[in-house]
């Protein structure tokens, strides 16, 4: 039988033992008080206005978010996005910002991936984003347009242009055009400037904006009477080779080929067509188009009879365009698009809503103020609909041997 401990013993014993259940205690302690704060940072989908300072006054700064492509083969349209809204931001801030807090931006790059696209938006939610500027891409913008509106967040798209990217949500309006006033617009412009009475269309069936604007365009010249002599079509999978496409077109015999793509994807068509065509026919689309002429650098006559619509023309002679011109050229050393010109004055816009809505930045306070905003902005003076959509008029640009100028009768 073992001898019996001392009191002393147990007395240092036990408190030793009580000691370590202390330290067991408190350690259990801090691992549910760090577990609450982990949940609470990322809980933001739970709640309508979690992330959101909504109407709070006492936020020292007002946060917009955007999501696009930095990296990747439409990083040019992100860049010039990111770029845009940052000039704006950067001349808010220094003219005193907006109801006196300061304008932060974060620009998260999707890689031109919708679902690369939510994640980089629930970033922007943990960061604390106040109003969303959207994704540079339809589909970006479209994966995400219910959860901004379940988080109470503003959404100012900006270059987003399918119907889908603010269906359903009455707290989200744009400053691009939309792809059906783009695609009847284009249709009318062909009537109106005399262009031509027969078609081909080139278009990328399984793209939100292509699609778009094909089905827009085709539903307006049947109104207008102009024939859809051919169409041609190709997919993600299929868009490096379109030898087949062009032979079509070219043996319709057209002299204007609507081509409802971005630029990405024009570059290797009219690198393809080239010489193919008669010299007088017109290769017509949309804003996708902007920046062809940097996608066919090494040789800009492949952009030669390249006919674009756009709200924006860097040779404007306005002198709010000339001044955004000048600045972005400083900043940047390039001419701005049609996309920086876009993001450029969305910022501008929110800066209107916010001061319209007295200071709030809730998502419903923003949107309630919109259809009574007129603002004059380097895309043109723009007013809202309900729907969100906004009217300006378009001008339509003509390429040849590296230069864009104005040509023909705006479409309102």
């Amino acid at each position: 039988m073992p001898p019996a401990e001392s009191k002393d013993n147990i007395f240092s014993k036990n408190a030793k033992e009580n000691e370590i259940m202390k330290k067991r205690v408190f350690a259990m302690l801090m691992a549910c008080v760090m577990a609450l704060s982990l949940m609470a940072c990322g809980s933001k989908s739970d709640s309508g206005d979690a992330g959101n300072n909504g109407g709070d006054s006492g936020a020292e700064t007002i946060k917009l978010g955007g999501v696009g492509p930095l990296t990747g083969g439409y990083a040019n349209y992100g860049l010039s996005v990111q770029h845009g809204a940052q000039l704006a931001v950067d001349e808010i801030n220094a003219a005193g910002g907006v109801s006196g807090k300061q304008l932060e931006l974060s620009f998260q790059d999707s890689q031109g991936d919708p679902e690369s696209a939510v994640a980089a938006y629930g970033k922007l939610m943990d960061w604390g984003m106040n109003v969303f500027l959207g994704g540079v891409l339809s589909g970006e913008t479209a994966s995400v347009v219910t959860a901004a509106k379940a988080d109470d967040v503003f959404i100012m798209e900006t270059t987003g242009s399918a119907d889908k990217c603010i269906d359903g949500n009455d707290k989200a309006f744009r400053v691009c055009f939309y792809d059906s006033y783009q695609g009847t617009a284009a249709a009318d412009y062909l009537n109106d400037n005399q262009l031509a009475t027969e078609v081909g269309v080139f278009y990328q069936s399984d793209n939100d904006y292509s699609a778009g604007l094909y089905n827009a365009f085709v539903a307006e010249c049947a109104k207008t009477g102009v024939t859809i002599k051919e169409t041609q079509t190709f997919t993600t999978a299929t868009n490096t080779d379109f030898s087949t496409q062009v032979n079509a077109l070219v043996n319709a015999g057209v002299k204007v080929v609507f081509i409802p793509i971005y630029a990405e994807e024009a570059s290797t068509f009219l690198t393809q067509a080239k010489g193919k065509f008669a010299e007088d026919v017109y290769f017509f689309g949309a804003d996708g188009l902007d920046g062809i002429l940097g996608k066919v650098s090494q040789d800009v006559t492949i952009a030669d009879n390249v006919l674009m619509m756009t709200p924006f023309a860097a040779d404007s002679t306005a002198d709010n365009v000339q001044a955004f011109v000048k600045a972005y050229e400083a900043k940047y050393s390039a001419t701005p698009d049609q996309f920086a010109a876009d993001a450029y004055d969305a910022v501008y816009v929110v800066k209107a809503a916010v001061e319209a809505a007295g200071g709030s930045v809730s998502g419903a306070d923003l949107a309630a103020v919109m259809t009574s905003l007129t603002v004059e902005g380097v895309t043109g003076t723009m007013t809202w609909t309900a729907d969100g959509n906004t009217n300006k008029a378009a001008s339509a640009i003509l390429y040849k041997d590296g230069v864009g100028t104005l040509f023909g009768q705006n479409a309102a």
